[in-house]
């Protein structure tokens, strides 16, 4: 195990608790979160939707201004395009958090609410038909929209795209080669762009339009029906997720609640090391295998040996004593990875500085 877990380190990948690193060869199902996990962590603002007196910029300000606080990938996104207008950021007078649905701010005496539809209609807020022919396009699409309202009425609406993680096509495929057999989606995005990411991707169930709150007990569904189950995520919004589930994944750059949570965090922004784990956790149940028949072989024998072979005490302990070297020998196999990862990754930092010489590498 300690092995196994210094080429988890070497490899890029914390380990937090080892029996994960044991359940992660039981796995037979993966739940992926959407967005910041199968997506990019910041998705870009396309369209600039406007049903009110204001104007687009103006709209994307107040959007700004709302969001200024935050560091979630639609924030992020939001601040983004709003830098490159080069206008001044409101500060905001007073703000309220509706998790899971959006959040209330004033700015400069006006009302701002920017969220979800289901915010919207939760304030009373009604959606024009424009808004709503360009939120239909955009799930046609796989894309969302953010509202944006300006003192109870419907302002105008921000569209994000999302860009899927270049590596997630290999990663279903490699998960598929390992043996596992149920791959999923779970977002709080309306249900047609979730769908169309599910069926591009090839994942065999999508969870859409789920609540912060009720992500653990779709964990809990799939765990009913017989699964052991991998969930990945990495906002605040997946801590109770993350808890529920056999084995749960976040990754680097994730909300911190989210790295505290999680039984394994890879030191990456990206999913590629989540076949190299499976690989590792199945070769850790191997290892184990093989020293057990290692250790209990050799002994057996030897008691055989003792009963018909008049085996005696010397003979006893030297059969004991190999196996117990070779246990620990193969118990230490991932060691030898390690100092042929770094004998090769020192070998190329010398054919480079050979070529940086003018020399000829040897």
């Amino acid at each position: 195990m300690l092995s196994s877990l210094a080429l988890c380190a070497h490899k890029g990948i914390l380990v937090k608790d080892g029996r994960a690193l044991e359940l992660m060869n039981e796995i037979d199902t993966v739940l992926f979160d959407k967005t910041g996990t199968l997506t990019r962590e910041r998705p870009e603002v396309g369209r600039v939707i406007t049903c009110g007196d204001e104007g687009p910029d103006r709209i994307l300000q107040f959007a700004a201004a709302a969001e200024q606080k935050f560091s979630h990938p639609i924030a992020k996104a939001i601040l983004h395009k709003f830098e490159a207008l080069g206008l001044p950021l409101p500060r905001i007078d007073d703000s309220k958090y509706h998790v899971g649905y959006g959040i209330t701010v004033q700015v400069e005496g006006k009302t701002i609410r920017v969220g979800s539809t289901r915010f919207m209609e939760m304030e009373g807020i009604a959606i024009p038909a424009v808004v709503r022919d360009a939120l239909a396009e955009a799930h046609r699409e796989g894309h969302t929209l953010v509202m944006v309202s300006v003192d109870g009425a419907l302002g105008g609406a921000l569209e994000l795209q999302a860009a899927v993680r270049p590596e997630v096509r290999s990663i279903v495929a490699g998960l598929r080669e390992r043996g596992i057999k149920h791959i999923a989606i779970i977002s709080g995005d309306h249900d047609a762009p979730t769908r169309k990411l599910a069926q591009g991707l090839g994942m065999d169930r999508y969870f859409a339009q789920v609540l912060p709150a009720d992500k653990a007990q779709y964990v809990e569904q799939l765990q009913r029906e017989g699964r052991k189950v991998c969930f990945v995520g990495d906002g605040i919004n997946d801590s109770i997720a993350l808890k529920k589930a056999n084995v749960s994944i976040s990754l680097r750059g994730a909300s911190s609640i989210a790295t505290d949570t999680a039984h394994i965090v890879f030191m990456e922004e990206g999913l590629s090391k989540l076949c190299e784990m499976r690989d590792i956790s199945r070769e850790l149940d191997r290892n184990v295998r093989r020293s057990w028949h290692l250790i209990l072989a050799p002994n057996g024998l030897c008691i055989a040996g003792a009963f018909f072979l008049g085996f005696g005490i010397m003979a006893s302990v030297i059969t004991n004593n190999v196996a117990a070297l070779a246990a620990l020998a193969n118990g230490m196999l991932p060691l030898r990875k390690i100092a042929e990862a770094q004998a090769e990754s020192q070998h190329e930092q010398e054919i480079r500085l050979a070529y940086a010489l003018g020399r000829t590498p040897v």
